[in-house]
């Protein structure tokens, strides 16, 4: 028996390259699973960095119009503004009244005008 083959050991062979088989088959559809997950798992990582990026981008937005927005509406500038808005409210008074004093001046009767003129 020591140079014949024994059915046991075919058998064990057999049975051993049968269960390699089904051990490799079974990993070719687990990477082949594994392979789908990872591309899924990259499509929806780039979603997210996307979304990221919007929400960034919004933000940096926002940001720059309250910068503009708090400098349009700081004490210092608010006090400016009503300066210059009362400077103007008075010249425009002072302007109204020198328009109805040349009014008064101009609607009523002037003395005569000798027709006559001498340089002095």
């Amino acid at each position: 028996m020591e140079g014949a083959i024994d059915i046991r050991l075919v058998v064990s062979l057999a049975s051993t390259l049968v269960a390699i088989a089904g051990a490799a088959a079974v990993a070719r559809v687990q990477i082949k699973q594994l392979i789908q997950q990872l591309g899924d798992l990259e499509a929806r990582h780039r979603g997210t960095d996307r979304r990221i990026d919007k929400l960034d981008n919004a933000t940096e937005s926002q940001e720059v119009r309250l910068k503009t927005l708090s400098g349009i509406l700081s004490p210092d500038a608010l006090r400016r503004d009503h300066y210059e808005l009362s400077a103007l409210i008075s010249d425009v008074k002072y302007l109204r009244e020198e328009v109805a004093s040349q009014h008064r001046m101009h609607n009523t009767v002037h003395p005569p005008v000798a027709n006559t003129r001498t340089a002095e």
